[in-house]
């Protein structure tokens, strides 16, 4: 039995909501796109995961950190233009504010081991350059601050002259990284466009270790970064690589023997502790002014000698499951009732840890129709979940993660629905099971309360054609979607 909705309208604040949106996406965005790929933007980890919660950075890495031209005075030295300070990467657009958030911790690194540096854009609308600059943070710049003009030095370290001509796919633009920059700096990469009054603004994180060997002979190879509290008998492993492959013999392994060596501060200073008892050539720390390498209470930078062959290192953490973690739902009703096919379903659930929660209703053809997801602490938490189906028989699956990922609960209830079903049938709530959308398919679209059938052969490869950033087809909301749908 296909599920039913009845027709009616809503949310018709939210659709001009995006029409605004989409007006005020237009006006910065409509001239050309790119990023910095090597290095790898800010933006561009986001894109492959490396980089997290981004906002629509991640579906956007060519769209990023466009404003107008000129830093850092501003283009022909007027002090107003250029980019806004704490919105440098953004640009100061709201759908990619998530960028403009600093620490020294929040952003991957990409470590960098020489000097010379090929700098590589991607360029997917390319337009007439008028130049590229390189610019990078000050000596005594605050990771844990807002980017700000005053974050970098006043001028380029390398500049490429554009010619205001389109800038060719796959040039490197070779520069040199100055001597004085080492360790954690933020590259700021700037293309000039040559046929508007904007720029993009591309920075990369980065960690300069690129001393063919420190003081010592001392090798860079790595670090220990504290991550995950343990438990008592997890265990952290120090795994050495060559270039044949791990090294057993420079690898090292701690368990956990308490709950205080369990933090993540102290797990790393006990495992960097045991690499330095156990080798002579791998040292584990920081280094202090004469040169010595000693574990601290927070991130050990790992160093190797170049006999050892070790390249590189990897921690791994070897967790073991949470036997005492429960979940349970504590409060169901005995059943639901539809009014023209919806219902806001509300229960309880109980855990003794903070979890996220994950709650799914499955109608008798297992079709998902209804979800929600949830982060809870511990006690008694209610979930509310807004439903759309017909009545009948439904299944209710709760899946519980613990906040550390280490344990997962799952539990399984038989829930009816009875009340009254809608009056239009559809398979799915769009854009869900988009890869199943064929010739009639009939989708409700949440965002108008609407059912839409995908149109006939050729038109129905249309109705695939859906992405967050290009929604061009989406039915009821995209500039062409008369195209792949009819609206029911």
């Amino acid at each position: 039995m296909k599920t039913n909705f009845h027709q009616h309208k809503v949310l018709t604040g939210f659709a001009c909501s995006l029409v605004m949106l989409s007006t005020v996406g237009t006006s910065q965005g409509a001239f050309a796109h790119g990023y910095l790929e090597v290095p790898p933007s800010r933006a561009l980890l986001c894109q492959r995961g490396e980089n997290k919660n981004c906002g629509g950075a991640q579906y956007e890495p060519q769209s990023t950190g466009e404003t107008f031209q000129g830093f850092p005075n501003g283009a022909g030295g007027a002090p107003l233009q250029g980019p806004v300070d704490g919105k440098i990467a953004s640009g100061g657009n709201p759908l990619f504010s998530a960028l403009d958030a600093q620490s020294a911790t929040r952003w991957n690194l990409t470590e960098l081991r020489d000097r010379n540096i090929a700098f590589q854009w991607q360029y997917t609308a390319a337009h007439p350059a008028t130049r590229h600059e390189y610019f990078i943070t000050r000596d005594d710049w605050k990771p844990n601050e807002p980017l700000k003009r005053a974050s970098f030095d006043s001028t380029p370290f390398c500049t490429v002259e554009g010619a205001h001509q389109l800038p060719e796919a796959g040039a490197k633009h070779h520069c040199v990284i100055p001597d004085s920059k080492s360790g954690h700096h933020v590259l700021l990469a700037v293309w000039t466009v040559g046929d508007t009054d904007n720029a993009f603004y591309d920075p990369a994180d980065v960690n300069i270790l690129a001393e063919a060997a420190l003081p010592g002979g001392w090798l860079p190879v790595g670090s220990i970064a504290p991550a995950a509290p343990l438990l008592v008998g997890d265990k952290v492993k120090a795994r050495a690589f060559s270039a044949a492959g791990e090294n057993a013999e420079y690898s090292v392994e701690i368990g956990i023997d308490h709950a205080e060596e369990g933090r993540p501060e102290n797990w790393s200073f006990k495992l960097a502790d045991a690499i330095n008892r156990a080798h002579t050539l791998v040292r584990a720390g920081i280094r202090d002014e004469q040169g010595d390498i000693t574990p601290i209470k927070g991130i050990n930078k790992l160093y190797a000698q170049q006999e050892t062959g070790v390249s590189r290192y990897e921690v791994q953490l070897q967790m073991q499951e949470d036997p005492d973690a429960s979940m349970t739902i504590s409060s169901l009703q005995p059943e639901y009732v539809l009014d023209k096919g919806r219902v806001d379903m509300t229960f309880t659930v109980s855990t003794n840890r903070r979890m996220n929660l994950e709650a799914t209703l499955f109608d008798e053809k297992n079709k998902p129709v209804g979800v929600v997801t949830q982060a809870v602490g511990e006690g008694s938490s209610g979930l509310s979940m807004a439903v759309r189906s017909a009545p009948g028989a439904h299944t209710l699956t709760l899946v519980g993660t613990t906040a550390d990922g280490r344990t997962t609960r799952q539990e399984t209830r038989q829930v009816p629905l009875t009340g009254e079903g809608a009056g239009i049938e559809y398979d799915f709530v769009f854009p869900e099971g988009i890869s199943d959308y064929a010739a009639g398919t009939k989708v409700l679209q949440p965002k108008t309360d609407e059912v839409f059938q995908c149109k006939p052969f050729p038109a129905s490869g249309y109705c695939k054609q859906y992405s967050p950033s290009a929604n061009g087809y989406e039915p009821g909301v995209g500039a062409h979607w008369h195209m792949a749908w009819e609206k029911l």
